[in-house]
Parts: C-alpha cells; structure tokens; sequence
C-alpha cells in the first residue's frame, strides 16, 4: 500500500493531486490517508510524530510524505529504505528519526525529473510518481546519497515538546513512554502530571500522561480538552521530572 503523511490539512485539492497522480500510475493500490494534519512547517516534529506511527505498516509499505517548508529549495528529493519500507519526500530531517530507530538503512537521491516540475508541489509532480513507481516494484533511484546530506545526528533521540493534537484536545508529546518510568512526572505549561494507565484511571476533569496506543507520552484529560486545560500549542516544552 501507499501511505500518505502530510501537513496539507483537510482542505484544498492537494491530497486529491497527488492521490489522482497514485491512482493514475499505480491503479489498485490501496491509498490510505495516516496525517494530512502532520506539524504544520515542521519537519523536525513531524519526524518524530512519523517514527511512532510508521511501526504498525509491513513490510513493502511505501509512505509518501509531505511536510516541506522548503519545496523548491536545496533540500534532496529522497526515497529511504528503512526495515523494508520506503519513505519518499523531502531530504529536511523528516526521515532521520525513522532512519535512526531502524536496523538497515538506505537514501537514494531521485535524480529523475518529470517533463513538467512545478516549483511548489513536489508533492504532486515528484514525489507521487516515484512512491506510485514503487509500490509497483519498479526499481528505485539509483543515485545513493550520503548520510551528511540528510540526515540530522544533533536532533535527540526523542522530543520533549508537542508534536501533536488531535480533535479532543489530546497532546501528543515527542518523549517514548517506554523510557519513562511509572513515576515519572511530565511538566506541561507549570503543571505537573502523573502517569496513568488509562483515562477511567483518573476522575473526570482531571489531567495526567498516559502511553498511547503508539507508544509516545500523550497528555491528555478525563473526558475533556488538555490542551485547552492546559493551554498547550504544537511546539511547546514539555520537561521530563524523574525519568
């Protein structure tokens, strides 16, 4: 399958571009949408934010994935094989926790270019193709790219800021829950938040962090909104007391 993560939003035509694009040259091949709403202009949360959620695909997966502030620029255009699945996007550090959490790993720069390249939709007129190539099993690029071209060894290992909140007010944070211990506490905004394991774990209204199901810190709140509770935006710090 080809597995679409993005920041496009919900609105406008670009998902339906660039899925018009998968379905004219990879025709059956499933489409799924994971994030159209992956961390506006932010590669480096958005990396993090794909790493957690990319586990879940097997291998063969090809993930076409689209946050690009850069689009246009010097960035790389980039296919990496990782554990046997394929990310095509830009060269910004979008890839580089996937690639660091990964066992074998392999970036080939796309030097191949369509007849006609708009400079702001790679997306469209790059990308799609190439993911469409590969989902089909055609080969990939050929050109392999060095490591000091793409990838970002100054980024931690995990992320202690939000990187994500969805429709219920949940905070997802870049922090593993596994390298947290049962005591640990998140400090989000001056509040200090306990661990639970699930949200009937805690009265309603009351906030705390919990593992969710994709093993990341999330904070969130007993039936209700931690970000609007907490006043939290993408980007904010979260510090980690007592790992």
């Amino acid at each position: 399958m080809i597995v679409l993560f993005t920041d496009f939003g919900h609105r406008g035509p670009y998902v339906g571009q660039m899925r018009a694009v998968l379905h004219a040259r990879a025709p059956g091949v499933p489409v799924v949408d994971l994030f159209r709403d992956a961390p506006t202009f932010d590669p480096r949360a958005a990396a993090y934010l794909l790493a957690a959620f990319c586990g879940e695909f097997a291998a063969g997966t090809v993930f076409l994935c689209v946050v690009d502030p850069g689009v246009g620029g010097d960035r790389p255009p980039l296919a990496v094989s990782a554990d046997g699945r394929w990310f095509v996007g830009p060269g910004n550090g979008l890839f580089e926790v996937v690639a660091r959490r990964a066992a074998q790993v392999e970036a080939r720069c796309i030097d191949w270019r369509p007849s006609e390249l708009s400079a702001s939709f790679h997306g469209r007129d790059l990308f799609a193709p190439i993911a469409a190539g590969l989902a089909r099993g055609q080969a990939p690029p050929a050109g392999v790219l060095d490591a000091a071209a793409w990838r970002r060894p100054d980024w931690p290992d995990d992320l202690a800021r939000v990187i994500y909140i969805d429709d219920y007010g949940n905070v997802m944070t870049g922090i593993r829950a596994a390298t947290l211990g049962p005591e640990t506490l998140l400090i989000a905004n001056g509040r200090r938040l306990k661990r639970a394991r699930t949200f009937g774990d805690r009265p309603v209204g009351e906030a705390f962090w919990y593992e969710n199901a994709n093993g990341l810190a999330e904070i969130a709140v007993n039936q209700g909104n931690a970000a609007a509770l907490l006043d939290l935006s993408l980007g904010d710090a979260v510090t980690v007391d007592g790992a």
